[in-house]
Formats: structure tokens, C-alpha cells, sequence
């Protein structure tokens, strides 16, 4: 069983949603079930098929925040420090061809959100950052073709 890198931040998120998902919506979902049961013949109710796929997907959901949640390593970032690239990172880049500053931090894949400004330690981009230190050249190929980067900063946060 593989462990989970993700922040403390990261854990709360997966852990709030777990809460919800099985404080909220299980319930809801089972009254949902139990009003549709009440309008009779089960084969031709779409409220009540609806409802059961719901509950299925919640019920999966649930399923997997547990799963990750158990295999969780939580980081603490604040503790962390120094000059090279590693997990929790937040790195700031200079696109070598457009000039444009990019701004990511390094986080497990259950967090990961690219408008958020987090990226998956699995990513081909954080795959090429770990172990570089500031003003290090980065060449990573992606989907788009390949992209040059200079590390300008590395912070903890």
C-alpha cells in the first residue's frame, strides 16, 4: 500500500469533504430513496433510479476520500526549507520563450489544482523541478511541445 504525499491543507480539504459526503448527502440521498419508494412501482421510477445512482456515486466517492485519507502522508510545509525543489515547494518560473512568470507549488495528486497554482508531484513539470535550486534551466516536454523555465525563486509556505 503506497503512501499519499499531501500537505496538512490538502488532508483538511479531503477530510471536510468526507464529513459532508457522509453527514449531508448520505442522508439526503436516503430520504430521497425512501420519498421515491413511496410512489409505488420501483421498475418505472426514475426519481427512484436516479436516486440510487446518486447514492452508488457518493457511496464510491466516500469509498476513495477513506482510501486516501488512510494512505495519507502528511507534510508539513512550514517546516520544511532550503534551496532545492522538493515536494511542498512553491516555485517561481520564467518562461524562457514568452518571458511570462509562473508561480506553482508542488503538492500530492489528490490536491492538485492548476488554477489554484498546485501541482502534482507526478507532473511532468514538478517531475523536472525536483532537485534543481534557483537559476537552474528546466526543459520539460508537454502535451504542447516543449517548454524551457528558469527557476527564479524557491519559497516555503
Amino acid at each position: 500500500m503506497d503512501k499519499i504525499p499531501m500537505t496538512a491543507a490538502g488532508y483538511s480539504v479531503l477530510e471536510n469533504e468526507l464529513k459532508h459526503r457522509q453527514q449531508v448527502e448520505r442522508p439526503r440521498i436516503i430520504q430521497q430513496i425512501t420519498d421515491a419508494r413511496s410512489h409505488g412501482d420501483l421498475s418505472e421510477n426514475a426519481e427512484y433510479h436516479a436516486a440510487k445512482e446518486q447514492q452508488a456515486h457518493n457511496e464510491g466517492r466516500i469509498a476513495e476520500l477513506e482510501d486516501k485519507l488512510a494512505r495519507a502522508e502528511v507534510i508539513d510545509v512550514s517546516k520544511l526549507s532550503g534551496d532545492t525543489v522538493k515536494f511542498g515547494a512553491t516555485v517561481t518560473l520564467i518562461d524562457e520563450d514568452t518571458d511570462k512568470k509562473a508561480v506553482w507549488q508542488i503538492v500530492g495528486e489528490p490536491e492538485a489544482d492548476a488554477k489554484a497554482g498546485k501541482i502534482s508531484i507526478t507532473s511532468p513539470l514538478a517531475r523536472a523541478l525536483v532537485g534543481k535550486k534557483k537559476g537552474a534551466n528546466v526543459e520539460v516536454v508537454t502535451p504542447g511541445g516543449a517548454k524551457a523555465y528558469e527557476v527564479v525563486k524557491v519559497e516555503w509556505r
